[in-house]
């Protein structure tokens, strides 16, 4: 490819970050969650990095998770993340990055989160993120701060509900060539325990301009090392069914998840984590 071919596919993917972030209900660098069909809102037994914070309260004391994530088939639109989390007497701490895109075109994704735990009832979190955005047709880093509000409320033993938004205060990012919207998602979800090796869980997003998103999802652990994961969302016209299996060796674990979308084809993400939890079941 010429300079100005690769300028403007740098440009065409700016714009499908934009569109599908509105679609999707959350743009393109927030990393997908672990939990089936992207119902991370009331997963009390992960932590996903830019979802709910509040869930950050319940990890016991270390927390650590690689991911990389392909949509489409192509190397283009791939996302790369990490997160760490510590546990404290006072709050969980907590911190991310992820990265979407390629040299030309990319997104930058950082975040903290601070989240407490009270007394398993209920919990508690706040997330500060710095999203970055840059374009070869400017050359150049534009940036936008960002911020997250979580709630998890165990209502009885076997029902969790939780609540988060990402970017309540519609923050926008500007750019030289344009105005990038990002996305205001608030997002509302349950988990039902039917077994304590069987979960049932349901979300509802909405971002402020666009459709609803409605995902829901069993998840069956086996042996306390072995999770199979069923579900999937609608948004408008269109379903997305999902798989996945995790697998758990001593303290470390390993996530295969897909969906496929039936006009765009397969997205595939593979999650390695580090739970410093002994004897823990599979998270």
């Amino acid at each position: 490819m010429n300079n100005r071919t690769l300028s403007y596919f740098s440009l065409f993917l700016f714009f499908f970050s934009f569109c599908f972030a509105a679609r999707g209900q959350v743009a393109h660098v927030v990393p997908s969650a672990r939990s089936v069909a992207q119902t991370a809102v009331a997963d009390d037994a992960s932590w996903n990095a830019f979802h709910n914070p509040a869930m950050l309260g319940y990890i016991r004391p270390v927390d650590l998770s690689v991911a990389y994530e392909n949509r489409y088939l192509l190397k283009e639109l791939s996302t790369k993340s990490i997160q760490a989390g510590f546990a404290t007497p006072y709050v969980n701490v907590g911190a991310s990055f992820s990265h979407f895109g390629y040299s030309l075109y990319h997104d930058m994704l950082m975040g903290i989160d601070v989240a407490r735990d009270f007394g398993g009832k209920f919990a508690l979190g706040l997330g500060f993120d710095y999203y970055m955005a840059y374009v070869a047709a400017t050359g150049r880093y534009q940036g936008a701060l960002l911020g997250r509000i979580g709630l998890s409320l165990r209502l009885v033993d076997r029902l969790v509900i939780g609540f988060s938004t990402f970017n309540p205060f519609q923050n926008n990012l500007r750019m030289e060539l344009t105005t990038k919207r990002l996305p205001s998602v608030y997002s509302l979800g349950t988990a039902f325990y039917i077994l304590p090796e069987l979960v049932w869980r349901t979300q509802a997003d909405k971002e402020i301009s666009s459709r609803y998103r409605f995902a829901t999802g069993l998840e069956y652990s086996m042996l306390g090392h072995i999770r199979v994961k069923a579900g999937g969302y609608a948004t408008g016209r269109i379903f997305v069914p999902c798989l996945g299996f995790a697998a758990r060796v001593s303290d470390y674990s390993a996530d295969l998840d897909c969906e496929l979308n039936p006009v765009l084809g397969l997205t595939a993400k593979i999650t390695l984590h580090y739970a410093l939890t002994p004897n823990a079941p599979l998270k």
